[in-house]
């Protein structure tokens, strides 16, 4: 690990101990997804509650957007909901990080998961009885997001406390495969489900998949604030003192740079609807359409499954950085395609690079911050994962206006590299950063 980082590293008191190197693995298994984590009971348990709701979750997300068009018929409405659910989630995510350093994860878990699955109830009941009231939907997604800024950074910060510092990589690798995964299959399940059950049951299936959450929540070990300090209010100190933290270790700093710098730059799915109409029209545009938006998450779930093969790289710098220009060349070499099959083959690319960046920025974040610290880390790098891509779609979307959009993609996707490894030659914090 980095000397120049020392001060912010180094397991916490109740870190689970490194196990003893296990024997190397051969042949195929060599390539396949680490699952070591999985032998922690506590970890098992969290994680397991992940592949019910990744599938769950993505039912009310398609849900929410087709119930606000069935009842104004307009997409700018569908437009202002993303917006109302986005601000509450910034907000709370900031100060959910803040009280995940201050009280017991478990229970602010226990809290919020709860929420989330009461606001599903909600969706519900509004559905079934026909309400048809855009506004009381706003509200519910307003509130649901409130509760996701809650409770997304105790979640990630507690796996640090579940699993040794060697795991992290492959603790990471698998919830972000079961993640990505949902992303798949959540929107396909519920494209069946609709002309079937009809949309209240979808926000019904959600609230029964949140109570199996609610219970493997309630079964992990108490996670309470490390040390012997006074007690801590989450207040604005706090989230100040967080972004205090952020710019005094450049490794942390760099590594939501390396986010910001792949999503805003090169995040091109404004401009998927457009290439499906025009560049890729002779495939069929709606074939089309959905091939662009399944395929880096395809590509992620595939990175995913082969994770074996650098779970266990020590570098992580080094792997954020290849992995985010990776990301770049790809999404530029999507730009350049004018054909549909290797246009989705580079989105696939892009996929496993963003699945490698995903495990390595979620290992430094967790390993390179004091327990103390590392729920308003989550916070912000909640804040960074959902503002990103939001604002790449204005930005591509001015882009491709004046430019094009093929133009505007390969251009974006150029601009990752470039910046990428201007900052690594830069700062060297990233590059020299291990365990």
């Amino acid at each position: 690990m980095d000397t120049s980082e020392s001060s912010s590293t180094g397991p916490a008191p109740d870190l689970p101990a490194d196990p003893a190197p296990a024997m190397p693995r051969r042949g195929w298994r060599r390539w396949a997804m680490d699952t070591r984590p999985l032998r922690i009971p506590a970890y098992r348990r969290l994680w397991s509650s992940t592949v019910v709701t990744a599938v769950g979750s993505q039912l009310t997300a398609v849900a929410v957007p087709k119930q606000i068009y069935d009842i104004t018929h307009s997409s700018a409405w569908v437009g202002y909901a993303s917006l109302a659910g986005l601000v509450p989630m910034v907000v709370f995510a900031l100060w959910g990080g803040a009280v995940a350093d201050t009280v017991d994860r478990r229970k602010l878990l226990l809290v919020t998961n709860t929420g989330i699955a009461l606001t599903s109830v909600l969706f519900w009941a509004q559905a079934a009885t026909g309400l048809d009231s855009v506004v009381v939907l706003m509200v519910l997604l307003a509130l649901q997001q409130a509760f996701f800024g809650l409770n997304s950074p105790a979640r990630s910060a507690s796996i640090a406390r579940l699993v040794p510092a060697g795991e992290l990589p492959a603790a990471n690798a698998l919830g972000s495969t079961v993640m990505q995964t949902g992303l798949v299959a959540g929107p396909l399940l519920a494209g069946v489900l609709i002309p079937v059950i009809g949309l209240p049951e979808l926000y019904l299936i959600d609230a029964l998949a949140l109570c199996v959450t609610v219970w493997a929540v309630f079964r992990l070990p108490a996670l309470p604030p490390l040390g012997e300090g006074p007690a801590r209010r989450a207040g604005m100190r706090e989230i100040a003192a967080g972004f205090r933290y952020i710019a005094g270790r450049k490794v942390l700093l760099l590594s939501f740079l390396a986010d910001i710098v792949a999503m805003v730059f090169g995040m091109p799915r404004a401009l998927f609807p457009q290439l499906a109409a025009q560049t890729y029209a002779p495939w069929g545009e709606g074939l089309a359409l959905g091939l662009l938006f399944a395929g880096i998450p395809v590509g992620a779930v595939l990175g995913g499954l082969f994770s074996g093969v650098f779970s266990r790289a020590r570098r992580h710098g080094w792997m954020v950085i290849w992995a985010v220009a990776g990301w770049g060349a790809a999404i530029a070499g999507f730009g350049l395609s004018g054909s549909l099959w290797p246009a989705v083959a580079f989105l696939a690319a892009a996929g496993v690079a963003d699945m490698i960046s995903m495990v390595f920025r979620g290992a430094i974040l967790l390993s390179a911050a004091t327990d103390e610290m590392r729920g308003r880390m989550q916070g912000v790098f909640t804040v960074v994962v959902a503002g990103g891509p939001r604002l790449a779609d204005v930005l591509h979307g001015t882009a491709g206006a004046v430019f094009g959009p093929r133009a505007a993609v390969a251009g974006g996707g150029a601009l990752v590299v470039v910046l990428m490894l201007a900052l690594a030659a830069a700062i060297p914090a990233l590059r020299r950063y291990r365990i």
